[in-house]
């Protein structure tokens, strides 16, 4: 099923598009949380970002950085979050990898509960990671 980003790729929707190049679309959030919330997607139509390829991960990662950038700029903010769920319990809301770059301004933004806890068995982790890395 098309999601609302799909349709955006496909010029089926319309959008305030910020940035664009042959790997990303960035553009205004229609229901933001603050002045300037946007949304910077991958071309490559992917539900989670474990799923994209190396090479439209580090598309959106040279380019994460100079949005941001335009964003605090357009707004004046000095804060921001940027913000990127995976799946309904994490919540995902559009199942299209999306990164929001959030400003922090006048009461505006995102909102957030940090609940820690202990780290537990931190070598088992690492050596699963670690398996999982190596080439």
């Amino acid at each position: 099923m098309a999601t609302i980003f799909d349709k955006i790729l496909d010029g089926a929707l319309p959008c305030h598009r910020v940035y664009e190049d042959e790997h990303v679309l960035a553009f205004l959030d229609i229901a933001p949380l603050a002045p300037g919330h946007t949304l910077v997607i991958p071309k490559e139509r992917r539900a989670h970002l474990h799923e994209l390829s190396d090479e439209a991960g580090a598309a959106l990662g040279r380019v994460l950085p100079r949005i941001t950038r335009a964003v605090l700029a357009a707004t004046g903010a000095q804060h921001y979050n940027l913000l990127q769920n995976n799946g309904a319990p994490a919540h995902q809301a559009v199942f299209h990898v999306h990164f929001h770059i959030i400003p922090r301004m006048h009461n505006k933004g995102l909102g957030i509960e940090w609940r820690t806890s202990e780290l537990e068995d931190p070598e088992g982790l690492l050596s699963k990671m670690h398996a999982e890395l190596a080439p």
